[in-house]
């Protein structure tokens, strides 16, 4: 999408209208100065005036402005002050940006109510101002190449011109492609949550097994700088070097809704709820420890990221037995020619036990996918699974540890009786210790 060059004051001019519902200020140009975010909202009560609400560490300052006073602030903050502002207008969103030298440009999306018809009287879903030819398109990213993110320059993934290093474009693609996963589910997430939707809901959200928090710290930038919500997310892993590190970022950059515990999945009793839970490449059985507790807590989205799966490998590898004296094959006789080739017996486990979670899942009132996370040449550890609470939300305070109740369906049943599997998430969320 084409980004044209602004002229600040014209396009302050142009955000202020009476049009102007909500706004998002973000990655301040002078991170020793304390600002974290802006956010502007239009009052219900009087439309021609807003309430700007400015966050520095962890205090926020409030004030109202007119039209002409945000119009003001907004020519000497943009490009001086802040780098990035998302602008909600009535009819159209107004994406900011501004270089190294506080130029600014804008990619202006059109609500498709606002657009004519095409000749085949469509509706056009999202414009620019300006058609961009064909050739000239360029994948938009949620983080954009050029664009310094202070995290990923201390992370190594940027340079602090907010050119990619070499070497890291697969990392990320990967972090851009995860957080296209979490924009998707935004909607669901904010519907389903068990916090109410009024101005004080924050946002529970925690990722298991984080390492060194790539994901982490870009789920935290994306919903509370670029989206303005109020979140709570907690990072978990055993390492207690790479945490403290994460720690350390994080209060470096005024991150008060961040932080990380040193633990192990299946026994973390840090909280008594989450909206959501996200894991990558937690290994074998970790994975279905938080899944399972995601689960437990009633959480609205979980993302999931599998990594190896040696449980089913062992119980596929076992003698297959006959099926009694009608001589008919089980499941796993019928499939012996291919488990005895230890490879081939690795890649279908863990197929299978990704299948086996998501009847799982569906099983405890979940909406499942199975997606390519990233392409198979950057990591062969790329299937992502993808679940929605169907049910309403459930009260807070209501999430416990109680097993869940769980509708297993007979494919479910069938495919594991075959092979004579046992999945540890089905022990796990039937028992009532955990």
């Amino acid at each position: 999408m084409k980004r044209d060059p602004e002229n600040g004051a014209e396009l302050a001019a142009e955000l202020t209208v009476p049009a102007l519902r909500s706004a998002t200020l973000s990655a301040p140009r002078d991170r020793a100065s304390g600002l974290v975010r802006a956010r502007i909202r239009r009052l219900s009560d009087n439309p021609a005036s807003w309430q700007i609400e400015e966050f520095r560490g962890q205090k926020a300052f409030h004030e109202s402005a007119d039209a002409a006073a945000l119009k003001a602030r907004l020519e000497a903050t943009l490009g001086a002050v802040w780098t990035r502002g998302e602008f909600t207008l009535d009819g159209a969103t107004v994406s900011v940006l501004a270089n190294r030298r506080g130029e600014l440009s804008a990619i202006r999306r059109v609500a498709a109510a606002a657009l004519p018809p095409k000749n085949d009287g469509s509706a056009i879903a999202d414009a620019a101002f300006t058609p961009v030819p064909a050739h000239d398109r360029r994948k938009r990213r949620i983080l954009e190449e050029g664009d310094p993110v202070p995290f990923l320059v201390d992370l190594g993934v940027m340079t602090a011109s907010g050119a990619v290093i070499k070497g890291k474009y697969d990392k990320f693609r990967q972090i851009n492609r995860y957080l296209e996963f979490v924009e998707d589910a935004l909607p669901a997430l904010l519907q389903r949550s068990q916090t109410p939707p009024n101005a004080d809901r924050e946002l529970t959200v925690v990722d298991f097994g984080c390492g060194k928090s790539y994901l982490t710290f870009a789920v935290y930038h994306y919903l509370a700088n670029l989206k303005g919500l109020r979140v709570k997310i907690v990072g978990l892993d055993l390492k207690e070097d790479v945490i403290g590190a994460c720690s350390a970022l994080a209060r470096k950059y005024g991150y008060g809704g961040l932080s990380f515990s040193v633990g192990d999945i299946a026994g973390f009793r840090g909280l008594e709820r989450a909206d959501m839970v996200m894991t990558l490449h937690a290994c074998d059985t970790a994975t279905d420890a938080a899944l399972d507790q995601a689960v437990r807590w009633g959480a609205a989205v979980i993302l999931s990221v599998p990594c190896c799966q040696h449980e089913l490998n062992a119980q596929l590898a076992r003698k297959p037995e006959s099926e009694g004296d009608a001589g008919v094959p089980s499941g796993r006789t019928l499939l012996e020619p291919a488990f005895r080739h230890g490879i081939v017996r690795e890649r279908m486990a863990a197929l299978l036990t990704d299948s086996f979670r998501a009847e799982l899942l569906e099983a405890a009132g979940y909406r499942v996918q199975l997606l390519e996370f990233i392409d198979m040449a950057h990591t062969p550890k790329n299937l992502l699974i993808r679940a929605i609470r169907r049910e309403p939300p459930r009260e807070a305070g209501n999430a416990g540890r109680a097993a869940p109740k769980l509708d297993l369906s007979p494919r479910y049943s069938a495919l594991k009786e075959a092979l004579g599997a046992d999945p540890a998430l089905e022990r796990y969320l039937i028992s009532e210790a955990r």
